[in-house]
């Protein structure tokens, strides 16, 4: 065999471990479950998804209202009515900082985390602000992405798959879509963020004109000084990108230089 389909088996195999472990897994795991614990029917949640949600919020921010020792036990969280995030991955993180949320009281501001099948992190409060400046809750955007976002991942690891197993240039170019991954989430973030800007309500207690909130970096709307920078789901991303454009890339040469097609 070509030492190239080698690499390019490699690095798909890479990438697919990459995005089951860091998304699609805890997607599946957690499927559904939020709207269980919304319904008051806590005692329907797997005890797999329970697992998973311990596991993967390890570290992860928790509300300032909730106990400490209920941060990485979902049973506790339900419990206490805290504020209750997804289990996988958050890609990207956007925070508020204002003289009415002193620094001592919320260190880290008012963060909220965007993963591929929801949020995270103070969800609630990020929607009480905005609703000030007449912007729509966070929940408006995104929502088709949020529904097929399970199948979608899905549909990308059976590509893998198959890149992995066959050895067809149809198969070696559908490996560009997990090599644009990091892209495509940023052009859909920056979209809603536009969308959201750009359709205020006249109900804003604080009426100020369309804007661009900022996608990279810190920035300002009204007395908020916000922050958007990416968090380990998009370095995951990332990693996932260039695993698979290895492996294209590989590939691509390998049937080149044996003549297959």
């Amino acid at each position: 065999m070509h030492p190239s389909f080698i690499k390019a088996r490699i690095f798909a195999t890479l990438a697919l471990i990459i995005l089951t472990l860091s998304f699609t897994f805890p997607m599946i795991a957690f499927h559904g479950t939020l709207n269980k614990i919304h319904e008051d029917k806590a005692d329907e949640i797997s005890p797999l998804a329970i697992k998973v949600w311990n596991f993967y919020n390890q570290g992860r921010y928790k509300s300032t209202t909730t106990p400490e020792e209920a941060h990485n036990d979902l049973e506790q969280m339900i419990e206490h009515s805290a504020e209750i995030g997804v289990a996988s991955l958050p890609i990207w993180s956007c925070s508020l900082e204002a003289p009415n949320y002193p620094k001592k009281a919320f260190p880290e501001g008012i963060p909220v985390y965007f993963h591929f099948d929801g949020f995270s992190g103070e969800v609630h409060e990020m929607n009480t602000i905005n609703h000030y400046v007449g912007m729509d809750p966070m929940w408006r955007g995104g929502q088709l992405e949020r529904e097929i976002g399970i199948y979608a991942l899905l549909g990308l690891s059976l590509i893998m798959v198959f890149f992995i197993l066959f050895n067809k240039k149809i198969l070696t170019y559908f490996m560009i879509i997990p090599a644009s991954l990091p892209v495509l989430f940023i052009a859909d973030y920056s979209y809603w963020l536009y969308w959201f800007g750009h359709n205020l309500h006249d109900w804003g207690a604080f009426k100020i004109k369309p804007f661009m909130p900022t996608v990279f970096g810190d920035g300002k709307i009204a007395q908020f000084t916000t922050h958007s920078y990416p968090t380990i789901g998009f370095y995951m991303l990332v990693a996932i990108g260039l695993l698979s454009l290895l492996a294209f890339l590989a590939k691509s040469k390998a049937m080149k230089e044996t003549n297959q097609n």
